[in-house]
């Protein structure tokens, strides 16, 4: 009796334990918001890159991070597929809901397309269908005219997705001249900040401890 009952407690310790996770909730998005309307967007004399500017880094940083804690935690089997899903959902609610009125709206929706690729890269590799041709998809992606949208945010996806399962990119990629990168451009950052943050998130969750 007693062995059986070892044997079924060293069984259950053995699995997947179900923590609780912090991800991203409404309060962490507000105060972002709260703390973006103080900020400085004309970059200083002698400097290149506003006090805004590089707070919407951190900003676009931290979202990317909360995101890819998900990922990871359903590449450790913490998360079921649907539970991994359901998460990205509640972050995706909070970050591509709504605009901040006054200054902000054009540059929070500018966020909001850019981090499109970040959601929509994660839900494909969940799903596991991608192409993992990242030179051919890059290729692919700036030759697709900027009106046929979704035909374009596939393609980023794909290359996201290729990211998040491990691939390298997109920093030979991105073209540092370009005053006015393009939106594929844009989502190509986007997926470089997802690389990076891959590469921090490396041993994320070897130990239990909150995701926050």
């Amino acid at each position: 009796m007693c062995t059986d009952m070892a044997k079924k407690a060293k069984a259950k310790q053995a699995e997947p334990m179900k923590l609780f996770y912090i991800f991203y909730n409404q309060e962490r998005w507000d105060n972002w918001i709260k703390t973006l309307e103080g900020a400085d967007f004309e970059p200083a004399e002698g400097e290149d890159v506003s006090e805004g500017e590089q707070m919407l880094y951190s900003f676009t940083e931290d979202i990317t991070l909360s995101v890819l804690k998900i990922i990871r935690l359903y590449q450790n089997d913490r998360f079921t597929k649907e539970e991994a899903i359901a998460k990205l959902d509640d972050v995706e609610l909070i970050v591509m809901t709504g605009l901040p009125e006054g200054e902000l709206e054009d540059i929070i929706g500018s966020l909001q397309l850019s981090l499109l690729v970040l959601f929509t890269a994660c839900r494909k590799y969940i799903e596991g269908e991608f192409d993992k041709d990242i030179k051919a998809l890059v290729k692919k992606g700036r030759g697709i005219d900027e009106e046929n949208f979704e035909e374009a945010l596939e393609v980023a996806a794909n290359i996201g997705a290729a990211v998040v399962d491990g691939a390298t990119c997109c920093a030979k990629y991105i073209k540092d001249d370009a005053e006015n990168p393009g939106l594929f451009d844009e989502w190509l950052i986007e997926i470089e900040t997802m690389s990076n943050a891959m590469k921090s998130l490396a041993k994320f969750d070897e130990e239990p401890g909150e995701a926050s």
